[in-house]
């Protein structure tokens, strides 16, 4: 009797969507959720002022998210974008109020950050720095250097020109733009460029990698090439959403950054995620802050609800590993 062939059952599309980006979809509808219950136990949660606030308050932790994300896939980590972002907001600060044109001002600070991830993604590539130790080196000598040099002043008197974050495109604030186009244009760039899937072959297996022609060392350059440049366009709006600067590192934002980038989907362990996911948990980061606000609850909360979410997230992501691996 010869063997009669099962139809073989594919899953279904939602399935499949689901697989791809299911830790996305789930930090989205937390938002949705989050909005629909504290909406209705305070309405002015959902008032236009302080949905702005949400939205274009917290776009610079989105922005700086989104290279953590690539360096984070790549293999790699930064613990010193804040410290970064922290310097290069200062050199934009001081730039405006010394009587330099305002493009200079904002582009000055972008290659900054690129020079400086450069020059620190080519010692972690060729002299095999692990990049948790690099990059601890890179915080401290940014963060002292920048206290040491500016005893951590205020830099006000910045001309009006010079608050790109204050500004409005019809009704909607400039940082909200800049959030949504460069994860819409790095989601693309990753998705469908040779140069971005060799990010996610190197961070999956970089021997791997370079046994099939790709180049790690490279690819790592590059990463945090690109995370400088990011860390730059954040430097930027974080030092124009207010009218003064302090020349000091913002408490806790690295700490921030990457916890979006792993909430958001990021495989600390590299090689998975999307940039998409580190926005939409930089949205839900804000959601919390404020949801927080309006329901008279401390604020300190915020940290703990963070730390549940990484560790959740981390647990999550190594039993998929597992089951990946099992027979």
């Amino acid at each position: 009797m010869s063997d009669i062939a099962l139809p073989v059952r594919r899953p279904s599309s939602f399935a499949r969507l689901f697989e791809a980006y299911g830790q996305e979809i789930v930090v989205l509808a937390a938002i949705v959720v989050l909005f629909a219950i504290v909406g209705l136990v305070n309405p002015r949660f959902l008032s236009d002022t302080n949905l702005t606030s949400i939205f274009s308050g917290n776009a610079y932790i989105a922005v700086a998210a989104i290279g953590m994300a690539m360096v984070i896939i790549s293999g790699h980590i930064d613990v010193s974008v804040g410290s970064l972002i922290g310097v290069l907001a200062t050199i934009a600060g001081t730039l405006a109020v010394s009587g330099y044109p305002i493009w200079v001002a904002w582009l000055v600070p972008v290659l900054v950050g690129i020079a400086i991830n450069t020059c620190l993604g080519a010692l972690i590539a060729y002299m095999r720095i692990p990049s948790i130790v690099a990059t601890l080196g890179m915080l401290s000598i940014l963060k002292g250097g920048l206290i040491s040099a500016t005893g951590g002043t205020w830099i006000t008197g910045m001309p009006p020109g010079f608050f790109i974050a204050q500004a409005r495109l019809f009704g909607i604030p400039s940082p909200v733009y800049f959030m949504v186009v460069l994860t819409i244009l790095v989601a693309l760039w990753m998705r469908y460029s040779a140069t971005g899937r060799s990010i996610y072959a190197v961070g999956g297996n970089a021997e791997a990698a370079r046994a099939s022609g790709l180049n790690p060392e490279r690819t790592c350059v590059l990463v945090f090439a690109l995370h400088g440049f990011f860390a730059g366009i954040a430097a930027l709006l974080f030092a124009t959403q207010l009218q003064v600067i302090q020349s000091t590192v913002p408490p806790n934002l690295e700490l921030t950054v990457i916890t979006a980038a792993v909430i958001g989907g990021v495989s600390i362990l590299g090689g998975t995620g999307t940039v998409i996911g580190s926005t939409l948990a930089a949205i839900l980061f804000a959601c919390i802050g404020s949801a927080l606000i309006f329901l008279n609850v401390s604020a300190y909360w915020l940290r703990a609800v963070l730390g549940l979410l990484i560790l959740a997230t981390v647990l999550a992501d190594m039993a998929r590993r597992r089951r990946g691996l099992s027979p």
